[in-house]
């Protein structure tokens, strides 16, 4: 049986897989090249130290993972009226921002879920095209009662 922790990241994961047109990644390495409809890539992150209440023994858990999303941007002159990726890469989050807002529990798994604004930046590969991108960290929330099952 899954650890807790692994639930919570599998639920996390999950909801992220129904990003329409994206291809979504569990703990990949950066990419060289993106898919059209845009990457994205969890990151499980790091449980921290726990919050402990006695009798019951119970840890509370403020997990923090990170949620990495990546677009192509169009090389400058390719395609005329073009954006740099700013807008494929804005749709991308506001999917992300429409399924993680469909259940804060992630179906009772977690106390409550949150998510930091988008710190975006430029990929420069050489020899690909620019990759822009978003970093967003997700503190999940949730209790356990023994520290090997977090």
């Amino acid at each position: 049986m899954a650890s807790h922790r692994e639930q919570v990241l599998a639920a996390l994961f999950g909801r992220l897989q129904g990003v329409p047109d994206a291809t979504v990644r569990r703990n990949e390495a950066l990419p060289v090249s993106v898919p059209a409809g845009g990457l994205i890539i969890l990151r499980d992150g790091d449980p921290g130290e726990p919050d402990v209440t006695l009798n019951p023994r119970t840890e509370y858990y403020t997990h923090r993972a990170e949620i990495e999303a990546f677009v192509t941007q169009p090389v400058p002159g390719s395609q005329p009226g073009d954006g740099g990726g700013e807008e494929e890469l804005d749709a991308l989050l506001s999917w992300l921002s429409v399924k993680l807002n469909i259940d804060r529990s992630l179906g009772g798994l977690a106390e409550n879920l949150t998510w930091s604004a988008p710190e975006t930046s430029v990929l420069a590969i050489e020899g690909a095209a620019p990759i822009l991108t978003a970093r967003i960290t997700v503190t999940i929330e949730y209790l356990v009662s023994d520290p090997l099952a977090a």
